[in-house]
């Protein structure tokens, strides 16, 4: 009796709350403002993903070409230091003093002839250098002794150091500097008429081409 009177009692409430069109429409509109977002949100995931993968596709391109591009100039940058090498040291060979034998050279390393060819070459510069200050036989205007000075370094001091059986490095450092200081001693009185300039730049090219020969800059690691 007790089951069949709240069975009665919970059918009465129910048919009390009435399941009119509106609610069910307010219920179904509800559902789809849920769901929508859900998709949007994935769509628009997937594309940030795809963007995602043409930008890494992009910089793994970009990172290949750099590779690439590297490994060409370490390639082609030894080819030209080398053909560069073989042009100054045939130009050189022509135009620079050697011995009208073909023997072995007597100024290695250690003897007395190998000390005076060096001693001789520095001493040349030196000298050079004050013939172009005008340090010695002043005069008011330009003379053959301070042109002697200025030329000192290519006439005297690369040609007295190379007669020395030096090593390769030092061969190809004064190689360079018998092609290199015409050109400066050509050039700069272009721009700046002074004996004592000249020497000054040739002094410079001279150590700054051993510093490079012989890596003096380079840092040790």
């Amino acid at each position: 009796m007790n089951l069949l009177i709240s069975s009665s009692l919970c059918n009465y409430h129910i048919s009390k709350v009435p399941l009119t069109p509106t609610r069910l429409g307010c219920r179904y509109s509800f559902c789809n403002t849920r769901l929508l977002p859900t998709k949007n949100f994935k769509i628009s995931a997937n594309a940030n993903e795809v963007d995602a993968q043409t930008t890494v596709e992009e910089s793994e391109q970009d990172l290949k070409l750099e590779e690439e591009a590297k490994e060409t100039n370490k390639v082609s940058a030894p080819v030209i230091d080398k053909d560069l090498k073989k042009a100054v040291q045939k130009t050189a060979a022509t135009f620079a003093p050697r011995a009208s034998i073909a023997t072995k050279n007597p100024a290695v390393p250690g003897t007395a002839l190998y000390s005076v060819f060096e001693v001789q070459g520095y001493a040349s510069m030196l000298l050079g250098g004050a013939l172009s200050f005008n340090l010695i036989f002043p005069s008011n205007e330009p003379d053959i002794w301070r042109l002697m000075g200025m030329w000192s370094i290519w006439m005297f001091t690369i040609p007295s150091l190379r007669a020395r059986d030096c090593s390769k490095n030092e061969k190809e450092a004064l190689n360079y500097l018998f092609l290199l200081i015409p050109l400066l001693n050509v050039i700069i009185p272009f721009f700046w008429k002074s004996f004592a300039v000249v020497w000054s730049a040739d002094t410079i090219a001279f150590f700054g081409m051993y510093a490079w020969k012989f890596g003096w800059l380079q840092r040790k690691e």
